[in-house]
């Protein structure tokens, strides 16, 4: 999937994705190709996405490497694996919403 289709396909979205048949996480795609994630737990962490040869790279807030996914369209939506691993295995779209993801405020304390 090319960086223009991906952005056609996810703008404005919030996807769940699954694996192996259990949920794995959520992502927001906001405009100017910035996206919120989460392993589902209310935490949430910031980032952008670009494209890099055919892959869909993630920087994120906090974080030192960005991710690197390979995209696939099917009848049943997204589809991706890790781009340095493309014998890996797939995360896949359960659901998608028009809704922004659910987020908890910092936490405080010790």
């Amino acid at each position: 999937m090319s960086a223009a289709e991906f952005e056609a396909y996810v703008t404005g979205k919030t996807l769940y994705y699954g694996q192996h048949g259990m949920a794995y996480g959520v992502e927001e795609y906001l405009s100017n190709r910035r996206v919120r994630w989460s392993f589902l737990d209310g935490d949430c962490i910031d980032g952008v996405w670009y494209e890099e040869g055919d892959a869909i790279c993630f920087a994120y807030e906090g974080r030192d490497t960005p991710q690197c996914w390979e995209f696939f369209r099917s009848p049943r939506g997204l589809s991706a694996r890790v781009a340095s691993d493309p014998e890996g295995e797939f995360l896949y779209e359960v659901q998608q919403s028009d809704e922004p993801m659910e987020c908890l405020g910092p936490r405080i304390g010790a």
